[in-house]
């Protein structure tokens, strides 16, 4: 077992729009400019321990998500926590953002939804914390 690794530091976004891109997620996600350059950008929560968000502008037309063949269900590669779910699912379609269906579990409440960024890139929202977090 390695002990060089202790937490994630950095996801990173391909984004075909900086200016857009960063509007976008300081709006929706509440995040920081912590440095900006002509074709990137560190995004911030400012608080310990939690990953920073490094957009960085290609003209790569990849998008990040994925198919899991056994339930057909697309898969984003990122979630956000909020302990308002509902609310932020209803904020985000007040705003037009593209979301997913809300899937709650009626016994504890627990679960997520997907929703894009402008450049199509799948995101999702979940009010489950794991042991750590």
């Amino acid at each position: 077992m390695s002990s060089f690794i202790s937490h994630i530091a950095t996801v990173e976004i391909p984004v075909s729009n900086l200016p857009s891109s960063i509007s976008f997620y300081q709006e929706i996600l509440g995040v920081h400019i912590h440095f900006q350059g002509e074709r990137n950008a560190m995004l911030t929560f400012n608080q310990q321990g939690v990953p920073t968000i490094f957009l960085v502008e290609t003209e790569s037309t990849e998008k990040l998500s994925f198919q899991n063949f056994h339930t057909e269900v697309v898969h984003s590669i990122l979630d956000f926590y909020t302990n308002d779910l509902e609310g932020f699912y209803h904020w985000l379609k007040e705003k037009e953002i593209e979301v997913g269906p809300y899937n709650v579990n009626p016994d504890n409440g627990f679960g997520g939804f997907g929703f894009k960024d402008p450049d199509g890139n799948l995101l999702s929202a979940t009010n489950v914390l794991h042991p750590g977090q």
